[in-house]
């Protein structure tokens, strides 16, 4: 089968291609886009850096931790992902971000007034459900709104919302958790996102609007969840490209729990001699964790964030000239960042492990434009809800399902010999490891790609 045309059912149902869109509205939607994006990833990651206070107030264990920032914030995250994915190929997407925005928003707030475990893990199931209504028709919404020779930017620049949203989780947090307690971490986390869900409602453009099309015409020119399914998973490099992101989530998701109880385990004394000298000359009652969230958040999160540009600037200038390196950027920076991050679990300075994890978040982020912009000239526009979502299903099945529970658990079980700090570092480097593969899996995608590319 040629990579320019589709089989069966999908054949002839070409791409919706919206009516050009002003330069001044593509900047704010871009940017209001991100605002969400941020806010998505600042009350999902929020909780990382509450672990350890959550954990002395409530009781738990590290297998506990994993699955609040795992399983139960992806258990029904992944499973929705497709059926909204659909709604997105065929609906209004401004309002489905905006439904999704203000879902997430209140359950957030609501995390504020648990008092068990259970109650917890239910409030981040709401989390988990809300969040799942924001990427998939997002990156659709994108697609449609960038001119085709900047996707892999604008891809990028959505995509600096995890790393900024985890910045400002983890310092705003942090600070917070310090000064008011975890509760009101949550709180405070959670209500600004009722706000964004109104601007997004009021004035996000669906495209399929301007194009004056019927519903029911938009339905027909959207092939069912099977043909979508059948037609991406015959692309060879699809299939190596859906595995790659599914490795490369997996450990992104297994440490990112972890890091802030990394710290706090192995390097407390350093952090709390560094942080009461900074509270000093600052004139701020500051402890270790709110010296932590700030350093890990802006070290990580800023570093994140200009790996994720980086990435799609260097995709959309070498990506024209052989479309295999946007496959080949991420496979090199995949390789690049194990020993990096090695060597920050091994350090005995905290300074130099956060040095450290920074040029990591750095690397580990570059992956992200070129990845998915690859992903999506695989399938035409009318997919492309779908291929997102069939991604995002298949990566957080593994990466929120597994991967925080799985190094909770290997954590706890070194543990039991080494101590707790020793047993979480080398359940963090072990799970490091999987770079390798993700790095072989995304460089084989290349092997095909530009066979089955339909747009770029």
């Amino acid at each position: 089968m040629s990579g320019n045309t589709l089989d069966g059912e999908a054949a002839g149902t070409a791409p919706v291609v919206p009516p050009e869109l002003s330069a001044a509205y593509r900047r704010y939607a871009m940017f209001l886009l991100l605002l969400i994006c941020i806010i998505n990833y600042l009350d999902r990651q929020v909780v990382y850096i509450l672990g350890e206070p959550i954990k002395s107030e409530l009781g738990l264990a590290d297998w506990q931790l994993g699955l609040l920032s795992g399983l139960a914030f992806g258990l029904l995250y992944t499973f929705l992902g497709l059926p909204i994915a659909r709604l997105a190929e065929r609906s209004n997407r401004p309002l489905i971000i905006a439904s999704a925005t203000g879902i997430w928003s209140i359950f957030t707030v609501l995390c504020a007034y648990v008092t068990s475990f259970n109650q917890l893990l239910l409030a981040r199931v709401g989390v988990g459900v809300g969040e799942a209504g924001c990427t998939p028709p997002a990156h659709s919404l994108i697609v449609d709104t960038a001119p085709p020779d900047k996707r892999s930017s604008a891809l990028a620049f959505y995509g600096m919302g995890p790393p900024l949203g985890g910045l400002l989780g983890m310092a705003f947090g942090g600070l917070i958790a310090d000064a008011y307690g975890w509760r009101t971490a949550f709180l405070l986390a959670g209500a600004p996102g009722l706000a964004f869900a109104v601007l997004a409602a009021l004035t996000l453009v669906e495209p399929r609007k301007r194009l004056a099309l019927a519903t029911a015409q938009v339905r027909e020119k959207a092939p069912s969840l099977i043909v979508t399914l059948k037609y991406l998973w015959s692309k060879e490099s699809y299939r190596f490209m859906a595995v790659a992101q599914i490795l490369k989530v997996f450990i992104q998701l297994g440490y990112a729990p972890f890091l802030a109880s990394f710290y706090l385990r192995n390097h407390a004394q350093e952090l709390e001699a560094n942080a009461a000298g900074l509270g000093e000359w600052l004139g701020y009652d500051l402890g270790a964790i709110g010296l932590l969230g700030l350093v890990l958040g802006l070290s990580n999160g800023l570093a994140g964030a200009m790996g994720v540009w980086f990435g799609g600037a260097m995709a959309d200038r070498f990506g024209t000239l052989d479309v295999r390196n946007y496959v080949r950027i991420p496979a090199i920076a995949a390789i690049a960042g194990i020993p990096v991050f090695v060597m920050a679990m091994l350090a005995d300075s905290a300074i130099l492990s956060l040095l450290l994890i920074s040029m990591h978040g750095f690397i580990a982020s570059i992956w992200y434009g070129p990845a998915f912009a690859a992903a999506y000239s695989i399938s035409p526009g009318n997919m492309r809800a779908t291929n997102s979502a069939m991604l995002l299903f298949l990566s957080n099945l593994f990466g929120l399902g597994l991967a925080p529970l799985g190094v909770g658990i290997i954590s706890d079980v070194l543990g039991a010999d080494m101590g707790a700090g020793n047993g979480l570092r080398w359940a963090l480097i072990v799970l490091s490891m999987i770079g390798f593969v993700t790095a072989w899996l995304f460089w084989r995608c290349g092997r095909t790609l530009r066979e089955d590319m339909v747009a770029i």
